[in-house]
């Protein structure tokens, strides 16, 4: 690193935080605090969700699966596309949730079902989200000791402190920073600011990463050099695909329609109205192009360069530092650190041939030598299968850092730091927030008997994201992550994502479902998420070996066999030392199916005959539509408006809200659903394609056409971005009465915002 590499990281990063702290004069109450006021323009949430969107974590996640995996299962994601598109296009539940005019996701359950719901759920909900997101520290930092090649300690006034521990730290005083200074508003600003700087850098790395590797003489053979069932461009040969197969994409079909709003934060009723928050949504679908492009070329790089013989030499520098730092951090002892680094310098160059040499696959490629070699020297302490567990881990994780530090050249590397502290900045100040949102409106507000005062009730909220920093400190510090990235996320989320996604849904969008049904489904969604955690953490240091000593490996093996064999190969549980049979997300669909029917028996059984919920005067609809939230008359059909009806166009659109949906339905549903997809399948089903068709149909729908569509909106949100950013400033500036009471109280299942307002027309309504 040069010294311009530390100025190009160190400067723009000192000009987010100044806007943070400028912002902080804009705060005039808690609505400001957890919701920016509910005064945001569309390109400020969708620029902002850029920056929100791409983090170290998703990059280090997304290069640790799909190096393994290839792209060919993203041909099948395309299944989901009219599901995802509709969604879109109807403001599915974020619509509602803004009509609630909540301010967590807390109120919402308060004024759905009743308050001790409230304070249980949000309890569950912070515990699964913060076991989730602590390793984003652990993970941002590592990367940076990684990518600097950093020593393990430091000595500060003659102390040697961790290393490790300082990056956590600096990392969390940023994002703690930005939320205490001025709360959600800061994060959307910030946030903004970011993903502003975010799409030129990202642009550059693109045409970068495009010039330096050959497509035809790199790229494509590498990505071809696979074994049969394990194909990385052919999406009709990947039956042997194990964690991310065809299964997985149905798990994510079903459960993106049960959890789609289980994760509603302060930004989800930040808009200035429910169809500002639902075009807010649609234009995050044209800016997932550029992130989606980013993060497929890294990866592929990143494949290319560890395994094409041109940069074998290269690789062999990239495999030994990861292999060497790596046992740095998890060998029991000096000996054994030692003898690792021995065996994996004796290893030679990996001159792999392509075309002549036998194909590559998950479980015999370049990778291979490197992690058997350590298993070998593992296998010798105790606990070894646990150790080459933390082991492979890691190698996988920090592959990304280190190849990365040896790809790019000076300047080009300072840049991509930049690109990642920024990204690190964001994620860290939304995930925190969001936790420490959770615990103070819907655990500490409700608890308490007397009402915070205004500033009372904002001290309360920096306090007590400070006291999640300290938390996401001492699990990053303290807690191992022990599978892939995705794995471990769903694990800890488990929790809450097993029970809440019909407490939700049902919620939202039905009179029916009672208190009882979501206790039941949330309670069950617990335990089986607590079950699964305990099993999976604890399946290579005690599960597995107590079975092997009472000779119950063989029977369990068996049985886990024949119950699995009608799914294979999708489902395959076979008995394996290190890595539990079941995999997280099997046991997350098995889950939600359980707490489905639970909710649906428990409420019919319960609420038999009682009168349904008031699910209007919770949306504000109809009578109960209040002054400043009146809804739009519905359009009527005419042959004139039918196309519009297909989009779901209403009263609520201009002419350029009319672009945007139809620019989206045109692009996701006839583009890549009909011609990209659809129209592919059936000419396989005539004429299956061979692989260097599939490499041709992958560089132009998966680079070419996202590329020219990141062009564009790189134009087009920067333009709208700074728009609605002066905007923003303007509006919260000519603000003049606060509702002191819209601070997320409920009674009575009505927001204390609107209870006497709501009371005035229930009065009125049962007079007439």
């Amino acid at each position: 690193m040069s010294l311009i590499d530390y100025l190009i990281i160190i400067i723009p990063t000192l000009l987010i935080l100044y806007m943070g702290w400028y912002t902080r004069r804009y705060i005039r109450g808690v609505v400001d605090f957890l919701s920016a006021g509910r005064l945001c323009g569309r390109y400020i949430i969708s620029v902002a969700s850029v920056a929100d969107g791409l983090s170290i974590i998703g990059m280090v996640g997304f290069v640790e699966v799909h190096y393994k995996t290839g792209f060919s299962l993203t041909f099948w994601k395309s299944i989901s596309l009219p599901l995802t598109v509709i969604m879109g296009l109807t403001g599915f539940f974020f619509y509602r949730y803004r009509e609630t005019k909540v301010l967590s996701i807390g109120q919402f359950l308060e004024m759905r079902y009743c308050r001790s719901l409230r304070i249980f759920a949000a309890t569950l909900r912070s515990i699964s989200e913060i076991l989730a997101n602590m390793i984003m520290p652990a993970i941002a930092a590592r990367f940076f000791i990684y990518f600097f090649d950093l020593p393990e300690s430091v000595s500060v006034f003659g102390l040697q402190l961790p290393t490790f521990q300082i990056l956590i730290i600096v990392g969390l005083v940023l994002a703690i920073g930005i939320i205490c200074m001025s709360g959600m508003l800061g994060i959307v600003i910030t946030d903004s600011l970011q993903g502003l700087l975010l799409y030129p850098l990202l642009v550059f790395f693109v045409v970068y990463l495009l010039r330096k590797f050959s497509w035809n003489s790199e790229i494509a053979p590498v990505m071809l050099d696979r074994v049969p069932g394990e194909s990385f461009l052919n999406p009709y040969d990947i039956r042997n695909l194990r964690d991310f197969n065809l299964f997985f994409l149905g798990l994510t079909f079903f459960s993106t329609v049960m959890h789609y709003g289980s994760w509603v934060t302060g930004s989800h009723s930040s808009a200035r109205s429910p169809h500002e928050q639902k075009m807010a949504g649609l234009l995050g679908s044209w800016r997932g192009a550029l992130n989606g492009l980013f993060y497929i070329l890294v990866a592929i790089s990143i494949l290319t360069f560890l395994n094409h013989r041109n940069f074998a030499q290269e690789a062999k520098t990239v495999r030994l530092a990861l292999s060497t730092r790596v046992a740095e951090e998890i060998a029991p002892n000096e000996v054994s650190r030692n003898n690792i680094v021995k065996a994996v310098r004796a290893l030679p160059p990996q001159m792999h041939r392509i075309g002549v040499d036998q194909p590559l696959s998950e479980k015999n490629n370049l990778d291979t030598f490197y992690l058997n070699t350590v298993h070998k020297e593992l296998q010798k302490e105790e606990n070894g299968h646990g150790l080459f567990q933390q082991f492979r881990t890691l190698y996988h994780q920090m592959m990304l850092a280190v190849t990365m530090r040896h790809m790019l050249p000076t300047g080009v590397l300072g840049l991509f730091c930049l690109l990642l502290v920024l990204a690190m900045i964001s994620t860290d100040d939304s995930r925190i927030y969001s936790a420490a949102g959770t615990i103070a409106q819907d655990i500490v507000l409700p608890l308490r008997k007397k009402p915070f005062t205004p500033k009372q009730h904002l001290w309360m909220i920096r306090i007590v994201s400070i006291g999640i920093g300290v938390c996401f400190f001492f699990g990053s510090s303290f807690m191992a992550q022990m599978d892939y990235i995705q794995l471990f996320v769903y694990m800890m989320c488990i929790m809450w994502m097993g029970g809440c996604g019909p407490v939700m849904l049902f919620g939202i969008y039905s009179r029916f479902g009672n208190k009882y049904g979501a206790w039941t489904s949330l309670l069950t969604g617990m335990f089986l998420g607590i079950g699964n955690v305990l099993l999976q953490h604890c399946w290579a240091s005690h599960i597995y070996p107590f079975l092997d000593r009472q000779n119950w490996v063989e029977p369990v093996g068996h049985f886990l066999k024949v119950a699995s064999s009608p799914f294979d190969p999708y489902i395959v549980w076979e008995m394996n030392p290190v890595k539990c049979p079941v995999n997280n997300y099997e046991f997350y669909f098995l889950t939600m199916l359980v707490t489905l029917v639970l909710f649906i028996v428990v409420s019919l059984i319960t609420g038999w005959g009682k009168e349904k919920f008031n699910l209007d005067r919770m949306l504000h609809r109809g009578i109960y539509a209040i002054e400043g939230e009146k809804k739009p008359e519905p359009m009527k059909w005419t042959f004139r408006n039918i196309l519009d009806k297909l989009v779901c166009i209403n009263s609520e659109y201009t002419t350029g809200d009319k672009w945007i949906a139809w620019g989206l339905f045109i692009y996701s549903i006839i583009y890549r659903f009909g011609i990209v997809f659809v129209l592919v399948v059936v000419l396989n089903l005539f004429s299956p394609w061979s692989n260097q068709a599939w490499t041709r149909y992958f560089l132009i729908t998966s680079l070419v056409i996202p590329g020219i569509l990141a062009a564009i909106t790189t134009v087009w949100f920067g333009i709208g971005g700074v728009r609605d950013m002066i905007q923003l400033f303007r509006d919260l500036k000519a603000r003049k009465n606060i509702n002191i009471y819209d601070d997320g109280r409920v009674e009575g299942n009505v927001s204390l915002a609107d209870k006497a307002e709501l009371d005035k027309i229930d009065h009125d309504k049962a007079e007439k």
